[in-house]
């Protein structure tokens, strides 16, 4: 695999970059955002034209692959930034970008890309742990269209979504459907709540919604397969979000070291906190290069190769994110377990990334059932 970046790459990541230095200042990272600033800052993405950037010219995108949203990702996880940028663009563009009609795409994918609206796939349920495909979501058909009836949990950002992704089932035969339903319909019921990262999900219920029958996407009981590929490509993005958080932690920690004494010398001057740094700098270039191949296998055509790569990456993240994690936390003394001390905010993210959409000991078992 070549990892190189070419210039577009490098301009890329220096434009968001720049972005995020300036709606992202460093003492403020991680805090939580009041609900104008997070409309604020999301308008600007807009404007940079990082919410379409998955797709295509005409759905007013850029047409742009997994590797440019690997680097969108790392800066806005280096700044503790994005809101809602894997789950909206990303996870929700990528499963209507692979189940919905041009017109739906047309009704729907430049009006996210505007900062217009913003969807939410609502996927897992109760009960499931990490296997999605075990939904009781049920879509009843009737002659206005169906009725959705079920519950769904831990929707990323599920209470700001004007559009909701619903995975549900049509019957007992076949495979998971898809209805793409108004967040504010009538019997849909949204209880927000923050995560351990300062962030938002939400419990969604769903109470005989009426949906028709144009807002299913693709065919009944056939989008098993897109919604895999969508969460890989979601997942691929927390995997670069995590490098990016595990570079500023990174880079926090060095410094630190270099400013703090002990003993009338500065931290880096001793070995055991070299050694430990060290390690941290090899951890971070191993995260790089996974997320990297990840991108890649998500962009690739092999089914087998992605979920094992992703997987594999994913493994990597949230064991090595947690590990650095408590290594900065613990080089930084006390002033580590304080709000005023960035590296808490960082190591809550990278806790949340560990545990978002499968943890190690899941993915290692989906490693496991690649190579079989």
């Amino acid at each position: 695999m070549d990892f190189s970046l070419n210039d577009d790459h490098l301009a890329l990541r220096d434009a968001v970059r720049r972005f995020c230095d300036g709606e992202y200042p460093a003492e403020h990272r991680g805090n939580a955002e009041t609900l104008a600033k997070s409309a604020q800052r999301w308008r600007a993405m807009a404007e940079l034209g990082l919410l379409g950037l998955p797709f295509d010219a005409d759905m007013g995108g850029t047409a742009q692959g997994a590797i440019e949203v690997m680097l969108v990702a790392q800066e806005l996880g280096r700044a503790l930034g994005g809101g809602a940028f894997v789950a909206s663009t990303v996870m929700a563009g990528e499963l209507l970008r692979r189940l919905a009609s041009e017109a739906q795409q047309r009704q729907w994918l430049p009006a996210m890309a505007q900062s217009r609206i913003q969807a939410a796939v609502a996927l897992y349920e109760e009960g499931m742990r990490y296997d999605w495909q075990r939904v009781r979501t049920r879509a009843t058909e009737t002659p206005e269209g169906y009725v959705l009836e079920g519950r769904k949990t831990l929707v990323l950002h599920g209470d700001t979504a004007d559009l909701l992704l619903v995975a549900a089932r049509c019957g007992e035969d076949g495979g998971s459907t898809v209805f793409a339903v108004d967040a504010r319909a009538p019997g849909v019921h949204v209880q927000g709540f923050d995560t351990l990262d300062g962030r938002r999900a939400a419990h969604v219920r769903f109470d005989r919604v009426v949906v028709s029958a144009d807002r299913m996407l693709g065919a009944r009981g056939a989008a098993d397969a897109a919604i895999d590929v969508a969460l890989d490509a979601a997942i691929a993005a927390l995997c670069a979000e995590a490098a990016g958080a595990v570079e500023a932690l990174l880079a926090h920690t060095a410094e630190h070291l270099r400013t703090r004494k002990q003993f009338g010398a500065p931290l880096a001057k001793f070995q055991v906190l070299q050694h430990r740094v060290a390690d941290m700098a090899i951890g971070l270039e191993q995260l790089k290069s996974m997320a990297c191949a990840a991108a890649m296998a998500v962009d690739g055509g092999d089914t087998a190769k992605r979920r094992r790569l992703v997987s594999a990456a994913k493994v990597l993240a949230s064991q090595q994110g947690r590990q650095i994690a408590l290594a900065a936390i613990q080089m930084h003394g006390a002033m580590g377990m304080t709000d005023e001390c960035r590296v808490g905010h960082y190591a809550k993210r990278l806790m949340v990334i560990g545990q978002l959409f499968g943890d190690a000991a899941w993915h290692l078992r989906r490693v496991s059932a690649a190579r079989d």
